[in-house]
């Protein structure tokens, strides 16, 4: 297998790479010459007592490695691809009670119980509030722009639908949506040095957020009401969450379902300000297979990893039991051997086999409907009151490891 042009210590999870950029370039690289490629790493640099792990670029990979649990553990070193130098592996093993760092089975007894929350009929239900509250988060957002008409369009319209379904959707009062807004935030924003926030306060954060559901969950138990919560917490018999099962599974939804949904807005605004084309016909035809596109376009996790359970072969390479190994959805997302010309933005696009939620397998995104039904209102709703939306400057990246964040997005109305 030839060697691949690669730039001296290139690593696909380094921070200061993804606060400047996706790197498609080396990607399609990877791809073609070495597609399960070896990244060494300085032991601990990443949290993990060991020399690096295995970079999977390809669409196919990837769907393999997601969908082989019995292979590809979530559970032995968590779907985090990089924590930082600091972090303890207390603090690593503690996040196995994630759902998202569950191998079956007791992943399918949790995603069993929670997924009664994402049925059609639960989704459906949220249609008329949420599609009411886009349109007053726009309406607000307009109002409220500068005298130039400028404004940040991540914290005025890109954060607010996703924070306010999750309370919607499991009964958080709307008056503390900012405060989950500030945990989540906490939690994810430890590697960027402008938010100035330590290991520490995002683990303080967490823990905030898990004693809040928690608390919500034991209310639920001694007086059920008609909402999600009491329904996976509070009905008789087995079969329900246990008050710290439900703490952990919230915290995963202000990260899975808040911050992901949320950069996806951001990074479809952008795209379609930079891609007029693609905005005319969004406004005209409104065309259904738009947010799709958009969440492929985005690809809000860029990696996660699993780690090898025994002695295996992909892509032609021998990958012992224990090695970590990448799955890099950025990288799939862009594969030419399943997209037609992938560094398009089309929001025609169809098929659309994107794997920004996941490669299948145990771990798809359980609210995969719910986010698409949200990038679906939002953008309707912009369309229809801020049509001639412009940009006013160039986004601003998150400094991560493997989530594609904008932090800020300014945007004009004139």
């Amino acid at each position: 297998m030839p060697c691949p042009a690669l730039p001296d210590g290139f690593d696909a999870t380094d921070p200061d790479l993804l606060q400047s950029r996706i790197p498609f370039p080396e990607f399609a690289e990877l791809r073609q010459t070495a597609p399960v490629w070896w990244c060494p790493q300085r032991r601990g640099v990443t949290g993990f007592d060991d020399e690096g792990y295995w970079a999977v670029t390809r669409h196919a990979d990837v769907k393999y490695v997601s969908t082989h649990p019995e292979l590809f553990s979530s559970t032995a070193n968590t779907a985090v691809i990089r924590f930082n130098e600091h972090i303890n592996r207390d603090q690593i093993d503690a996040q196995r009670l994630i759902m998202l760092n569950m191998d079956p089975p007791e992943h399918s007894r949790v995603r069993q119980i929670v997924q009664r929350g994402f049925t059609p009929r639960a989704i459906r239900s949220l249609e008329g509030a949420l599609r009411e509250r886009a349109g007053r988060i726009v309406e607000e957002a307009k109002k409220n722009a500068g005298p130039d008409g400028a404004f940040d369009f991540v914290t005025n319209i890109a954060v607010e639908l996703p924070l306010q379904a999750i309370a919607e959707l499991i009964g958080v009062p709307q008056e503390d949506r900012s405060r989950i807004f500030d945990w989540s935030n906490k939690m994810i924003a430890y590697d960027d040095p402008e938010y100035a926030i330590t290991e520490e306060v995002g683990a303080e954060a967490a823990m905030e957020l898990i004693g809040y559901s928690m608390n919500m969950a034991a209310a639920r138990k001694e007086c059920p009401a008609k909402d999600i919560v009491s329904q996976l917490v509070a009905a008789e018999g087995e079969g329900n969450l246990s008050n710290d099962e439900f703490g952990f599974f919230v915290l995963l939804l202000a990260v899975a379902g808040n911050e992901t949904t949320r950069n996806a807005i951001s990074h479809g605004m952008h795209a379609f300000l930079t891609h007029p084309d693609q905005w005319e016909l969004y406004k005209r035809e409104r065309p259904a297979t738009a947010a799709e596109e958009i969440v492929r376009w985005a690809t809000p996790v860029t990696a996660f990893q699993r780690t090898a359970t025994e002695d295996t072969e992909l892509g032609g390479v021998r990958i012992k039991a224990g090695d970590r190994v990448g799955m890099f959805y950025s990288s799939a997302n862009n594969d030419p051997e399943v997209f037609d010309r992938p560094d398009q933005f089309d929001i025609t696009r169809d098929p659309n086999p994107h794997l920004g939620f996941g490669g299948g397998g145990p771990h798809f995104c359980l609210g995969k409907s719910l986010a698409i039904h949200e990038i679906d209102l939002i953008f309707n709703a912009l369309a229809d009151a801020l049509p001639d939306l412009k940009l006013a400057g160039d986004p601003r990246r998150l400094r991560a490891a493997w989530l594609n964040g904008i932090k800020e997005l300014q945007v004009s109305t004139v």
